[in-house]
């Protein structure tokens, strides 16, 4: 199988990494921007007859589409014969229905977008809520991958006798996960939201299960206000301070200085890479994404006129 993959930049370890996973070569792009803000983008791989794949975690998808979307119509026009996006963290999934009149879907025009420009995608727990899966809004071959065994390995690995709580109900589906897989209890607190920011948490009573280590587990730590507020009650009901363990560490604003003033341990994956990166992903996408070029050969073939 012929692959070649290309970084985003700030993306070279990650590709690197899945290189070494599928044993592929990284080949290389090279982008700036004119003293006017546009960019300039130069292909300095030959990629004629090869399957390409874009490595982006997308964290800023605003600074980062054109770039994307300037790279993928190149590596196409350039002959390659198929174009993947590998995005660890995959933006634009929180917009899943119209909350207000007039609100933009984002969700759904962004899928759009991205489904213009490449054959396949590749992503790692996407905030699959009010959608069943990927396919109900993009039109290309997708891969949803959950990194829940892998942080339940990490558990496994440094955590004595570990509490598993999910700040609130969307992340019942990995704190329960987590917690079946390790054979631990586990408790969801419930979350009502008046603003962004503005984030109000019941919390479970949790004194059967004193003498455990809390583990607060979610998706995705953007704002920490959830998981803040999820610790201040962890902390009053006599336990210590928990440990936020997240597939996507987004960290916006002051959020890491808030949990860490809080006493809070924070371990996340390599999805976006953060001091608080501690569990790799590069196996588990170096493996959907050989799959998936092997799929899409396949169907290829199995389409050419004969």
């Amino acid at each position: 199988m012929t692959m070649m993959l290309f970084p985003m930049p700030g993306n070279e370890r990650m590709t690197y990494a899945i290189a070494e996973r599928v044993g592929c070569s990284v080949g290389k792009l090279e982008l700036r921007r004119f003293p006017d803000g546009e960019s300039y983008i130069r292909l300095h791989s030959a990629v004629a007859g090869c399957a390409v794949a874009v490595v982006c975690t997308l964290a800023r998808p605003d600074d980062q589409f054109l770039q994307l979307l300037f790279a993928a119509r190149l590596l196409r026009e350039s002959g390659a014969r198929s174009v993947h996006l590998v995005a660890p963290y995959l933006a634009y999934m929180r917009q899943d229905r119209r909350f207000h009149d007039g609100e933009a879907l984002t969700s759904r025009q962004f899928a759009q977008l991205i489904s213009a420009e490449f054959d396949g995608l590749v992503t790692v727990d996407p905030h699959l809520h009010r959608y069943s899966n990927l396919q109900e809004i993009y039109s290309i071959e997708t891969e949803a991958l959950t990194a829940s065994p892998l942080l339940a390995q990490w558990i496994c690995d440094h955590v004595e006798a570990p509490l598993i709580i999910g700040p609130d109900s969307e992340s019942e589906q990995w704190a329960g996960a987590i917690a079946g897989l390790i054979d631990a209890p586990h408790a969801v607190f419930t979350k009502s939201r008046r603003g962004d920011r503005d984030v109000l948490i019941a919390a479970a009573n949790l004194s059967a299960w004193k003498g455990r280590m809390p583990i607060l587990v979610d998706d995705v730590i953007s704002s920490g206000h959830t998981l803040a507020n999820a610790a201040r009650e962890i902390l009053e009901q006599g336990f210590p301070a928990p440990i936020g363990l997240a597939v996507h560490g987004l960290f916006a604003s002051d959020a890491e200085a808030m949990l860490r003033g809080l006493g809070c341990r924070l371990v996340t994956t390599d999805s976006i890479p953060h001091s608080s990166n501690a569990i790799a992903l590069a196996a588990i996408l170096g493996n959907a994404l050989g799959g998936q070029v092997a799929a899409i050969d396949a169907k290829r073939l199995r389409n050419r006129p004969k």
